[in-house]
Formats: C-alpha cells, structure tokens, sequence
C-alpha cells in the first residue's frame, strides 16, 4: 500500500473503505448503484496522536495502522487523494476491530 500524505489530528483516524461484494443467495452478484450505503468496514491507515482530556493530558489512541475496524454508517467524511477515497472519523466512532 501505498504511503498516504495525511495526517490525522487530535483523536481523528483516516480509513480505507473495505467494499465487499454483494450478492444473492443464489450468488448473484449486485452491481453498484448510487443508492448504495456507504461502506460500514475500513482499514485504518493513519492515526492521529489522540484527544487532549480535561486535565490537559493526551489520551493514548486504542487504534493501530492495519486495523481493519466496524464504524458508524454516516459518521466520516470522504476525501479523496490522488484519485483514491479515503474516511476521516474520529476514534470515538468506531464500534469494533474485527479480529
């Protein structure tokens, strides 16, 4: 994968949308619309040193560059770069690392 020029701030990560197929149960495989859902999975490629707390100090960030993570559906904001689409979302909106 390619080296990203991004940087996250504060307690925001930016996220690889993961697109799985979608198919029938007799196989059939659905094709892309414009009314398709954002994509609910990602790989996480950037993460920002974490949120500062009340108390001045940093919260270390629970994620790690390689999670692949469950998110909220309308949570991020997409960019892209150089032709690529990326997620921005905040730590706090993410629901599970799948393991």
């Amino acid at each position: 994968m390619a080296k990203v020029s991004l940087r996250p701030l504060g307690n925001h990560i930016i996220v690889k949308p993961i697109k799985e197929d979608r198919a029938t149960k007799a196989g059939i495989v659905l094709p892309d619309t414009a009314e398709e859902e954002k994509p609910e999975k990602g790989e996480v490629i950037a993460v920002g040193p974490g949120k500062i707390l009340e108390n001045g100090k940093r919260q270390t960030p629970d994620l790690k560059v390689g999670d692949k993570i469950i998110f909220k559906k309308y949570s991020p904001d997409e960019i892209k770069v150089d032709d690529v689409e990326y997620l921005v979302l905040e730590e706090d909106d993410v629901l599970a690392v799948i393991e």
